[in-house]
């Protein structure tokens, strides 16, 4: 399937799980892509592999929650590709201690949200305009931690709840010209769960209907559905990858 050939992608996040599944899977399907993330060596292999198999793909070092790192991607792009066609937005995941707020520093919330929110809102403005003019999408990656509270998230809550409110109004603010859409994972099989211990997995598990934990190339495949143009008339939406999760009553 090419149904991205002749198109360029930004996947941020890009060094591991659904970053990396996602421009695994954009570049297989024909895309040129850049990969944007802080772990250098595990973005430069993700890239090399691409390129390896066939595909064309590039590593960038970047904070997603600096303006600079978007200024620097959008210059690698223009140089590089002259164009730009599909942005996933997809930040990392819980990146401070959990904790209630009262006992958070204010240095860990703006962390959280300067990598999550923040860093859709750099996305935005840094790449609207060049999407526009090519008819773009853009993939925001979100959680169900946006719809249900788990103890000690609240920085991770706001922020992937906030995403899905700003991807509506992107949606509104830049059609016809750039579609925007979420996903939403579930519980996803990635290094994060290496720390959270086997009973806590099996009680994942058992919270979820589809009796598994998700895989990062199932919510790289809504993506690339999102992001394309069978999805032409789809803005605006959230797509749930998460095996039931949200909709059981045994995880609320």
């Amino acid at each position: 399937m090419n149904r991205f050939s002749g198109k360029t992608a930004l996947v941020t996040g890009a060094a591991s799980g659904i970053g990396a599944a996602t421009a695994r899977l954009l570049a297989a399907q024909g895309a040129r892509v850049l990969l944007v993330d802080i772990a250098d060596e595990a973005g430069e292999q993700v890239a090399a592999e691409i390129n390896g198999s066939g595909g064309e793909a590039a590593y960038l070092h970047g904070d997603v929650g600096s303006a600079a790192a978007w200024t620097a991607a959008r210059d690698e792009v223009a140089r590089r590709f002259g164009r730009l066609d599909v942005l996933h937005a997809n930040g990392p995941g819980r990146v401070v201690d959990a904790r209630p707020l009262h006992e958070m520093p204010e240095e860990d919330w703006d962390r959280q949200i300067g990598v999550s929110l923040k860093a859709a809102y750099l996305a935005a403005h840094t790449f609207c305009p060049m999407l526009a003019g090519n008819r773009g999408a853009i993939v925001i990656t979100s959680s169900v931690h946006a719809h249900t509270g788990v103890p000690g998230c609240g920085p991770y809550a706001a922020a992937k709840g906030g995403l899905q409110s700003l991807a509506r109004q992107l949606a509104v603010d830049y059609a016809p010209d750039v579609r925007v859409n979420v996903v939403v994972p579930g519980p996803t099989m990635s290094a994060a769960w290496d720390a959270i211990g086997a009973d806590g997995r099996a009680a994942t598990v058992r919270e979820t209907p589809a009796g598994r934990f998700g895989r990062p190339d199932e919510v790289a495949a809504a993506v690339a559905f999102l992001a394309s143009d069978e999805a032409s008339f789809i803005t605006g939406a959230c797509l749930n990858v998460d095996g039931g999760w949200s909709v059981s009553t045994s995880s609320s």
